[in-house]
């Protein structure tokens, strides 16, 4: 049987395996050219399927790859900015999943494409009306369809470029040239086939391991050329015990010209390691080793450049690409491209060409950061009054360094503890961040390692503690811990597989899901979770976190509200591996379930959200009905301890002025809905809030009143920043009221 593992898809400009996007779109030309109309046929239920079923309308966002391109993330031509909806970019539905577009009266009409620029791909993804659905690519990227310029260019159908085989495989060979008159293949230096045509095909026993070279020899009418493509013979895996007792998974330096990689992945056969510490190639000395248990693979990497840094991906079974799920930066083709340099200097360039999805990077003898707080004595649990910030919604630049300059800002407002909502890498660049791909990697979209501890530093030396807002919940499908054990084809999106380690197959809590669910009773999500918060506490000196959605920590099936033993068990346990690593951090649940449950955990130390909104919301407007905000005490809960942290806005709420405005009771003199008076009305909600014992929290800028709706555009969409309110006397009054 042919055993084909594909390393990637080949990124060539030109060379693009043809049939790498066939099954998401077909076209009505085999060769389409510039000069022609195109058809395209869309299949919504292939790819990622995101748009499988979709009864409404979906459009392309096109564009093209040109010789002016950069990269093939460099769209040019690119027909309508995003959400812009247009008849010439509009899909006509055929039947079912299958829609159509057509390019008229040419490709280089339709995307109005330059004579002198070359038109090397189309470029496509597809989307619903709003562009809140996307569908792309199986692995997520874009959609690529190769334009034929020249008669000459060749099409290798297979095998794709530098593929891993194995003994005895059969590899099927098959290149097309439109105005070729005769073809013939070398494999190795042998002539293996020829043939008077066009096209040709053969299919080869692979029989030595190693690099082997496949030559095609072209001959046109009034040309002769050639062209080499290289396909990989593997060994057999080697099994050898770790060198040290000390490794972990992940990126390991040995000193400042050695480093150990190591990849956990039970049930894979084998493993390779390619980067720029080997110019990307596949080679015996790539190939990883196998410990006994087939639990872990490892290589070391020597003679390394001191301080340099190294962008590499592993290649598992040959058919999975990843980066090291431990890596403290990764490097992303699509976003990367789009981070200010003023926020981060001087970043890697992703290898283009070489590299296919996201990679991971390592550097050796890297400068530490010199802390100015060594210990940080942090305010107690019963007197926090945190600020909930999201940094991309907080200052104009978005980034760690100008969120420096705000801190007397911060100071003053008189809160002595910053709660960032999750600044690990995400989804995207644009993003509130509940949707994490690398745990252990701060999100470059806000700035550098060493501008996150630094606005950590400078905060302590200001008295305040930074708490950060974590998700272990769930993952969506970047996380390399998702891919690695991963069927594309089940449920509705995809699933993990059995086989992966930390996640259920289906999430036990359909009523509120999210991405892939960890499976917290599995060791292997226990020892993450210990990696993943001890990491940020030691490494970047956090004095604590706020957990999303915790109410999801549990297999038990239902919609989580109910009192859950399991689940107190598993949170005590992260309580306690937490409280090791730094005694006294903060643990803040967001929980809502039954309250007997949250007191359980609130006894045991954990602090808990306390969602007031809706009454504080009720009583702000002046309204009656629904306005008892009693339950902003922990005493109206019966508990023992002030571990309720209180809030009347938080990310996922409305805005108090907002509906104020809005919706604000009144009579004929006294109108809630002016401006002043829902202002007024604000500082009296705040003084019924604040000065009820035990931990608060306030969302960004409801101290000047914000008023833009929380779906405003979209809930999750960027807000307006208005630092401007300052200058408004009512707002800052409030400001300083708060």
């Amino acid at each position: 049987m042919r055993k084909l593992y594909l390393i990637t898809i080949a990124l060539a400009f030109i060379l693009i395996h043809a049939g790498s996007v066939a099954q998401v779109v077909t076209t009505n030309q085999e060769y389409p050219l510039p000069d022609g109309s195109l058809t395209i046929t869309y299949n919504a239920d292939q790819g990622n399927a995101a748009l499988a079923g979709y009864d409404g309308d979906i459009y392309a966002h096109t564009g093209v790859i040109t010789s002016a391109s950069t990269s093939p993330s460099d769209w040019k031509y690119v027909k309508t900015d995003w959400g812009e909806n247009t008849a010439a970019t509009q899909l006509t539905k055929i039947s079912g999943d299958t829609w159509q577009l057509i390019l008229t009266p040419d490709i280089r009409s339709y995307y109005s494409v330059p004579a002198s620029e070359t038109i090397e791909q189309l470029a496509f993804v597809f989307r619903n009306e709003d562009g809140s659905i996307v569908g792309r690519s199986e692995d997520g990227g874009d959609i690529f369809i190769n334009v034929y310029n020249n008669p000459y260019d060749i099409t290798w159908n297979s095998p794709d470029t530098l593929a891993i085989y194995s003994i005895g495989d059969e590899i099927e060979i098959n290149a097309v040239v439109l105005a070729a008159t005769e073809m013939s293949i070398d494999i190795n230096g042998t002539n293996v086939a020829t043939n008077a045509s066009n096209n040709i095909n053969y299919t080869f026993q692979a029989d030595q391991t190693g690099v082997n070279t496949v030559t095609l020899h072209v001959t046109g009418t009034d040309t002769t050329f050639t062209d080499e493509i290289s396909f990989y013979v593997r060994t057999e895996t080697q099994t050898a015990e770790l060198p040290s007792a000390n490794l972990v998974d992940g990126i390991n330096y040995i000193d400042d010209n050695t480093v150990t990689l190591v990849l956990f992945a039970p049930y894979k056969d084998f493993v390779f390691v390619k980067g720029s510490f080997n110019d990307w190639n596949i080679g015996e000395d790539n190939q990883m080793l196998r410990t006994p248990d087939s639990a872990r693979y490892w290589v070391t990497l020597e003679n390394l450049e001191a301080g340099k840094e190294y962008a590499f991906q592993y290649i598992v079974d040959g058919e999975i690409t990843i980066a090291d799920p431990y890596a403290d930066k990764i490097l992303d083709p699509w976003n990367d491209q789009y981070i200010p340099e003023s926020t981060y200097p001087n970043l890697m360039d992703y290898p283009v060409g070489k590299a296919d999805g996201i990679v991971s990077v390592f550097q050796t003898a890297q400068t530490e950061y010199q802390w100015q707080i060594d210990q940080f004595e942090k305010p107690f649990k019963k007197d926090l009054i945190v600020y909930e910030l999201l940094v991309r919604d907080f200052t104009e630049a978005r980034n760690y360094q100008t969120l420096i300059d705000t801190i007397n800002y911060l100071k003053n407002l008189g809160v002595n503890a910053i709660e960032l909502m999750p600044v690990s890498e995400f989804e995207g660049n644009s993003s509130w961040g509940y949707n994490p791909s690398f745990y252990f990697a701060p999100d470059k979209y806000y700035g550098t390692k060493d501008d996150l501890k630094e606005f950590i530093d400078v905060c302590h030396q200001n008295g305040m503690a930074v708490i950060l807002d974590m998700v272990l919940n769930h993952s969506y499908g970047q996380s390399p811990l998702v891919q690695l054990y991963f069927n594309g084809s089940a449920g509705d999106y995809g699933q993990p597989t059995p086989e992966n380690p930390w996640y259920n197959q289906v999430s036990p809590n359909q009523a509120y899901s999210w991405g892939f669910d960890f499976n917290h009773e599995s060791p292997y999500t226990k020892e993450f979770v210990s990696r993943v918060t001890k990491y940020w506490l030691e490494e970047y000196k956090f004095d604590g976190f706020r957990f999303d959605f915790t109410k999801g920590f549990t297999n038990t099936p239902g919609d989580g509200w109910a009192y859950d033993q399991a689940r107190i068990n598993i949170l005590k346990d992260i309580y306690d591996t937490i409280n090791t690593a730094s005694p006294g951090a903060y643990v803040i649940l967001e929980h809502l379930t039954d309250n007997s449950e949250e007191k359980v955990l609130a006894n045991y130390g954990m602090m808990l959200w306390g969602n007031m909104n809706h009454s504080y919301l009720q009583s702000s407007m002046g309204y009656m009905d629904g306005s008892d905000f009693s339950g902003i005490s922990y005493k109206s809960r019966g508990w023992s301890q002030p571990r309720l942290v209180g809030y009347m806005e938080s990310h996922d709420e409305e805005r108090m002025m907002f509906k104020n405005l809005s919706w604000g009771n009144g009579t004929e003199v006294y109108q809630i809905t002016n401006l002043e008076t829902a202002l007024r009305r604000a500082e009296l909600s705040t003084l019924f809030f604040l000065t009820v014992p035990g931990p608060k929290m306030i969302w960004q800028f409801g101290e000047t009143g914000y008023d833009y709706s929380i779906d405003y555009d979209c809930s999750v969409c960027e807000k307006p920043v208005r630092w401007d309110y300052m200058d408004e006397p009512a707002r800052k009054h409030l400001y300083k009221f708060y």
